[in-house]
C-alpha cells in the first residue's frame, strides 16, 4: 500500500517517483531555505523539557502506543536522524512500501533483518546462489545461533521448494523463506509468488517471513512487495547509491514489520550516518535515468556477447527464449532486464582471466550498479567463500565473468570486450 503523503500529489494528481526524488519529506524553510537537506552531523539532539524527553523514549521503546497526531521525536542518531528520516521515506516510493530502514551496509541490512525474525530452534529456506557474504552469514553464522537453513536452487519450481520446506519442518519451526532474484551471479530468477503462497500456507501464530534481495534489479525494475513478499532487501551500495562512493543497505516493508526491523537495528547499532543518507538522497535524484541507460547499454553489449565465438554461454534476462520456465516468470515479475550480465568464455578460468587482464575501459571491480562499468571474476572473488562442489552446483563455472554495465557509450563498451577477447 502506497504511503504517499500530501505532498505527493499536485492538482489532486499523484506525482510520480523520479517527481518526488527531487524533495519529497524535505522542507527548505526548516532548514533556512537550502533547496538540499543538510547533512545533520549530530550525535545528540536537544529535548526542550525533560516531559518531552521522556515521552520521545517511550515512543522510542514501546512504552506507549503513539497518539493519533503524535510524531516520533529527535533523540540520538543511533535511533533516528532528520537525514535519515527523510531517505527512508523517499525510498518508499518506488517499491510502495509503507515503511524502510536504512543500514550501514547491505549486509548489515540482511543480517539484522534475519535476526530479527529468526530465533533458536527455528529453520529458514533460501535460494541459491545467492552473493558470497549471504551465503556465508546463511551457512557459517545463522547455526552459531541455532538456526537451522536449507537451500533450493534458484529457478526451482513451486514443488520442489515445497519439498525442501517439507525437510525442513523435520528439522524445525519455519520462520523465513529468504530469495535473492535475480541470482548473483547466475541472473536465475525465483518465482516470488509462489514463495509467498508457501509462506502463508505454512504460517502458523507466527508468521513466516518472505524476504526478497532486489539488489540485482533494483527497485525499478521489479518491485517484490507487489508479488507476495513481506520484505524487500537492497545493498543501497549498488544502484540505488549507483556511484562507487558510498556502502549501505535497506530493509522495506509493512510499517509493523519494519518497526520490528528497527528496534534490532537501534540495539545492533547497525543504522547508517547522516553522511551516507546525504550521498542516497543526492543519488536517487538520477535513479531512473542512470539504470535507464544501463539497461539500454546491456541489451547492446549482451547482444554482441550471444554473437562472439569465444563466448560460450550468456545469463541475461533480456535473451530468455519463450521456451524457457524463466521466461514466464520474468514477465510476470519484471519490467526490464536490468544491466547484469554474466558470460562463461570458451576454456576456463586461465581464459576468463586473460579476459579480465586484458580491459581497459571496464574496471577490474567486485560490486555493481555504478556508473562506470565493472567486471569481475565470481568464482574467485565475490563467491570465492562458497563451497567449490556447491558453486559448481550452482553453476558459479570457473569460466564465468560478471559484468556491471554502466552509462558510458555501449560501443566503447563493446570494443573494450571485443579487444579484450580477441587475447583469449
Amino acid at each position: 500500500m502506497s504511503t504517499r503523503k500530501p505532498e505527493g500529489y499536485l492538482d489532486g494528481q499523484p506525482l510520480h517517483p523520479e517527481t518526488l526524488m527531487m524533495g519529497y519529506g524535505y522542507h527548505p524553510k526548516l532548514s533556512q531555505g537550502a533547496i538540499k537537506c543538510p547533512i545533520f552531523q549530530t550525535s545528540t539532539f536537544v529535548f526542550e523539557s525533560a516531559e518531552e524527553g521522556k515521552a520521545f523514549f517511550e515512543l522510542a521503546y514501546g512504552l506507549r502506543k503513539q497518539g493519533p497526531n503524535e510524531e516520533m521525536g529527535l533523540i540520538y542518531s543511533r535511533l533516528n536522524n532528520p537525514d535519515l528520516e527523510i531517505l527512508e521515506d523517499r525510498l518508499t516510493l518506488w517499491d510502495e512500501a509503507e515503511a524502510a530502514a536504512v543500514f550501514a551496509s547491505g549486509m548489515a541490512a540482511i543480517s539484522t533483518t534475519m535476526l530479527t525474525f529468526l530465533r533458536p530452534g527455528d529453520v529458514m529456506i533460501h535460494s541459491e546462489p545467492v552473493y558470497g557474504g549471504t551465503d556465508y552469514l546463511i551457512k557459517q553464522i545463522l547455526p552459531l545461533f541455532g538456526v537451522r537453513t536449507f537451500g533450493f536452487p534458484a529457478g526451482a519450481s513451486e514443488d520442489v521448494i515445497a519439498a525442501v520446506i517439507g525437510r525442513a519442518e523435520s528439522a524445525g519451526r519455519l520462520a523465513m523463506i529468504f530469495v535473492e532474484t535475480p541470482a548473483n551471479p547466475t541472473n536465475t530468477l525465483v518465482d516470488i509468488e509462489a514463495c509467498a503462497r508457501l509462506a502463508r500456507a505454512h504460517s502458523g501464530e507466527r508468521r513466516v517471513i518472505l524476504a526478497v534481495d532486489n539488489t540485482f534489479l533494483g527497485p525499478l525494475w521489479q518491485q517484490p512487495l507487489k508479488h507476495g513478499a513481506d520484505l524487500v532487501l537492497y545493498s543501497a551500495t549498488k544502484y540505488i547509491g549507483g556511484h562507487s562512493d558510498v556502502i549501505a543497505g535497506v530493509c522495506l516493508g509493512p510499517s509493523e514489520l519494519i518497526g520490528q526491523v528497527k528496534g534490532f537495528r537501534t540495539i545492533l547499532g547497525t543504522m547508517a550516518g547522516p553522511n551516507t543518507a546525504f550521498l542516497l538522497m543526492r543519488s536517487l535524484e538520477t535513479l531512473k535515468l542512470r539504470m535507464t541507460s544501463q539497461m539500454k547499454n546491456a541489451r547492446y553489449v549482451a547482444d554482441f556477447l550471444a554473437d562472439h565465438p569465444k563466448v560460450a554461454r550468456v545469463h541475461y534476462l533480456g535473451q530468455l527464449s519463450e521456451d524457457d520456465p524463466q521466461h514466464e516468470v520474468y514477465h510476470r515479475h519484471c519490467s526490464a532486464p536490468g544491466a547484469m550480465i554474466s558470460f562463461e568464455v570458451v576454456g576456463g578460468e586461465a581464459e576468463a582471466f586473460r579476459l579480465l587482464n586484458a580491459l581497459h575501459l571496464i574496471k577490474m571491480a567486485v560490486s555493481l550498479g555504478s556508473t562506470e562499468s565493472l567486471a569481475e571474476h565470481p568464482a574467485s572473488m565475490t563467491h570465492a567463500d562458497v563451497d567449490p562442489e556447491e558453486r559448481m552446483e550452482m553453476g558459479v563455472t570457473p569460466a564465468m565473468v560478471r559484468i556491471s554495465v554502466g552509462v558510458e557509450h555501449p560501443e566503447d563498451i563493446i570494443a573494450d570486450l571485443r579487444q579484450a577477447l580477441d587475447r583469449v
